[in-house]
């Protein structure tokens, strides 16, 4: 009962302001450019190597009855043509039926094919039916080829399951890389696991998305970071950038919705990396320089 007690508190606190924010065009991006456009909460548009990407899309308002509390920073009929859909874990603030079915609706409409769906193993079963040209499956550290990227799963310290007995489910992260372009890492939902070293030795990610929001009270922290605990797996990723993500949209912990950025740049600052934070608002596109290591490019 405590947990139901906590969720409807969760629900009740997310009615109570207007919605937040407005949504913007993604900036255009060149076959030769890299360009990350945060949607929000852990919803990006990914363009690279002349393709574009979705990781974890969610347009829609509601999560049942929890409200977001900011807009999406990009609306579905502003996307450019979408080549893949990537999901990391099959919750619902991940896997978000209606936003799926929205972009592949909105592609066909445009007389474009559907997208092809990524998810964990154990999870295409919630996907097959929705339209998209094609399901594929990846258990962590296996890797697929998709137009000239390769995309590989990577492992994270959360848990799959939908509902509540479908724990069979799997969870995780990718990286996405494709030559001369930097390689992208989207961690999904995890706590801090020893794991963060292996996916930079092994991967070697230039630009890592990182969730930084619901790890309070501390019990959460079993399967999300704080944000103290999400520059320390930047520090072991050894990455050059960390984009923050997974706050600020929905209340799903306890802390103060504005206190998670402002946690992380302040352990940026004593780790001595505050340059290589880069915090975007919805609907930002961050250009990424072809020589990540650009500081004067990479501010906040």
């Amino acid at each position: 009962m405590t947990k139901l007690r906590q969720l409807w508190r969760l629900v009740r606190e997310s009615h109570e302001n207007p919605i937040a924010g407005e949504s913007a065009v993604p900036a255009p991006i060149a076959a030769d450019e890299t360009g990350i456009t945060f949607i929000g909460h852990s919803s990006f548009l990914l363009c690279t190597a002349g393709r574009a990407l979705l990781v974890d899309p969610v347009f829609a308002t509601r999560l049942i009855l929890l409200r977001r509390q900011r807009r999406p920073g990009v609306v579905v009929r502003d996307l450019p043509p979408i080549d893949a859909i990537l999901l990391t874990h099959a919750h619902m603030d991940h896997l978000n039926l209606p936003s799926l079915r929205a972009v592949v609706r909105e592609m066909r409409r445009r007389g474009l094919p559907t997208p092809v769906a990524i998810v964990p193993t154990g999870v295409e079963d919630l996907v097959r039916k929705i339209g998209f040209r094609e399901v594929r499956s990846l258990g962590w550290w296996e890797s697929t080829v998709l137009d000239g990227l390769t995309i590989t799963a990577t492992p994270a310290k959360h848990w799959g399951a939908r509902m509540f007995k479908d724990t069979h489910r799997g969870f995780g992260g990718y990286t996405i890389a494709a030559a001369g372009m930097p390689t992208l890492y989207h961690s999904g939902d995890t706590a801090y696991f020893n794991g963060f070293h292996e996916i930079g030795r092994r991967l070697r990610p230039d630009i890592a998305l990182l969730p930084i929001g619901a790890y309070f009270p501390d019990s959460y922290r079993a399967v999300h970071t704080s944000p103290e605990e999400a520059m320390r797996a930047f520090l072991d990723l050894e990455a050059r950038v960390m984009v923050p993500m997974h706050y600020n949209t929905f209340r799903l912990g306890r802390e103060p919705m504005a206190e998670p950025l402002a946690r992380l740049l302040a352990a940026a600052h004593r780790a001595g990396v505050e340059d290589r934070v880069r915090a975007l608002r919805e609907g930002e596109t961050w250009l990424v320089p072809q020589r990540v290591e650009e500081r004067e490019l990479i501010g906040v």
